[in-house]
């Protein structure tokens, strides 16, 4: 690790000035709980098994202590971090890159697909970090292009995913090519035995921590699922905003930037916000709740650790821009309006990458969250016409308007007073037009009905699946409604199954490599009948 003298805080943990740079320039403000409880003992040169589930932050847990012990002036591969899938593989192989982007530690992702000759060229550039999936792993020890005899910690990440794919025996003929000194760290977030026999077997005296939780009890108010696509969240946002009755409101983001990027934008476009995070100093975090408290701003958007200690009363909604990486997060998020005894309302936005961690949270919190279609163009616009009709109502009564009438006495011998009535309220108002309907992706022909996708699962008759099992797992696991349901088809070794079109996407991440009836599935849009 660099030298103490070197060294800031990070919530509790003491890490280079560095690091705490890129910490910083990623958004993050202070350590989640898998990261206070595993760091230090892994900075303790200890071996560590740690439980936790995707979205706690585990990947900085061991990201964090890998780039700190990187020896950057040396180009050999001194951490190794297995992965169960590429995707993976690619993920936590761009994280460590951010986190050790000020200390000019090189990582490598490999697995297979991609060229294996890059992979080798790059690696005899050097590369300080390897993350990669267990076969393509094997394979470049077979050609001897990757030497793990200087390897100083060995990262298994997901360790029951790899068991279930039958990754293990290729797990221990990778551990056994690394010297016994190395440091070992398995994440996992289950712990079936095959998992404590290998960590038996392969580490030293290693301590445990885990921030997997039995239950966590949510407030009683409304939850509420929108889905959306990334390059259309800020749009499906001010649908939202636009036809949604919010006294104020705190919307989540993940990050200071995410915060600062989404006021810029909701300003730009009319919607009184402020933000609030930790870069404020005391006298502009005092402004901003005063202004808040007072109404003057309707949407105060903030990060996690700013949010702490708000106690406002008329919140009526909880907007999750961003999906929390805690369970816990969630429920502190959430937990902010319907106090008092009043009605409150959370909307999360959602994109297919954010369905595993719902599900975790609906998981954790013993809770179903329900799915609503986003307002459309026509929601809108009947909204902003119940908004002038209230404004004009507000004016009616009020009076004071013999200036304007004089202007309008003007123009009645020539036009019909409704059509001037109708021009000047355009002519104000500048209402936009644009007939842009959110981006919906399209399944193409899958044989399915109109306004149905059927979906292709590779489990059937051979695994003594009826079509009630199929229809209990669809209910249980996503909380689709069971008469929504469409046909079931189960053949020998696969089956059919159609669900509406707005249901899919959702379906296909919650099934997809679940186990049903002991087997390991995979789901996907059917290919349409010729």
């Amino acid at each position: 690790m660099t030298s103490i003298k070197d060294s800031v805080r990070f919530g509790d943990l003491e890490i280079s000035r560095r690091v705490a740079q890129a910490l910083t320039d990623m958004g993050f403000e202070e350590p989640s709980p898998i990261q206070q409880k595993a760091i230090p003992l892994l900075f303790e040169g200890k071996d560590v098994i740690g439980q936790a589930q995707t979205g706690t932050g585990k990947t900085a847990a061991f990201g964090i202590p890998i780039v700190e012990m990187a020896n950057t002036r040396y180009g050999g591969v001194q951490a190794l971090i297995v992965t169960p899938t590429r995707e993976l593989a690619i993920q936590v192989a761009e994280e460590i890159s951010r986190i050790g982007r000020h200390r000019r530690v090189r990582t490598l992702p490999i697995y297979g697909g991609q060229s294996i000759d890059r992979q080798i060229r790059a690696l005899r550039q050097g590369v300080q970090v390897v993350i990669g999936t267990p076969g393509r792993l094997l394979d470049h020890l077979n050609r001897k292009t990757l030497n793990l005899q200087n390897i100083k910690m060995v990262v298994l990440d997901e360790a029951d995913e790899m068991l279930d794919m039958g990754f293990v025996e290729d797990i221990e003929a990778i551990l056994q090519t690394t010297p016994p000194s190395r440091q070992t760290m398995l994440f996992s977030a289950t712990m079936p035995e095959e998992i404590r026999r290998l960590s038996k077997k392969y580490l030293q005296n290693p301590d445990f921590v885990t921030v997997s939780k039995n239950s966590l009890t949510v407030p009683q108010i409304e939850q509420v699922i929108y889905e959306t696509r990334e390059p259309k969240k800020l749009e499906s946002l001010c649908r939202i905003l636009d036809t949604t009755n919010i006294t104020l409101s705190i919307i989540f983001c993940r990050t200071k930037r995410g915060v600062d990027e989404l006021v810029a934008s909701l300003q730009a476009r009319g919607y009184p916000a402020a933000a609030l995070h930790g870069d404020l100093s005391q006298y502009q975090r005092n402004h901003v709740m005063r202004q808040f408290r007072n109404g003057q701003i309707d949407h105060l958007v903030a990060t996690d650790v700013a949010a702490r200690g708000i106690d406002v009363e008329n919140i009526s909604h909880v907007i999750n821009y961003d999906i929390p990486q805690d369970p816990e997060f969630y429920v502190h998020r959430i937990g902010r309006t319907g106090r008092a005894g009043k009605s409150g309302v959370a909307i999360t936005l959602v994109s297919p990458r954010d369905y595993k961690q719902i599900r975790l949270i609906e998981s954790l919190t013993k809770t179903r969250i329900s799915r609503e279609k986003l307002p459309s163009l026509a929601d809108v616009q009947e909204r902003q016409k119940e908004g002038i009709r209230e404004r004009l109502h507000r004016m009616l009564d009020a009076g004071r308007l013999a200036y304007y009438r004089n202007i309008v006495d003007s123009l009645v011998d020539d036009y019909d007073p409704m059509d001037i009535a109708a021009a000047a309220l355009k002519l104000s108002l500048e209402l936009d037009q644009e007939e842009a309907e959110l981006a919906t992706e399209s399944f193409g022909n899958t044989g399915a009905r109109p306004g149905m996708v059927r979906l292709f699962m590779t489990i059937g008759r051979k695994d003594s699946v009826s079509s009630a099992d199929l229809v209990r797992t669809l209910v249980d696991e996503t909380g689709i409604p069971a008469n929504s349901i469409g046909n079931i088809n189960i053949y020998e070794t696969f089956s059919f199954i159609e669900v509406p079109e707005d249901w899919a996407n959702y379906v296909i991440s919650c099934l997809h490599r679940q186990t049903v009836r002991g087997r390991r599935i995979s789901v996907e849009p059917a290919r349409g009948r010729n």
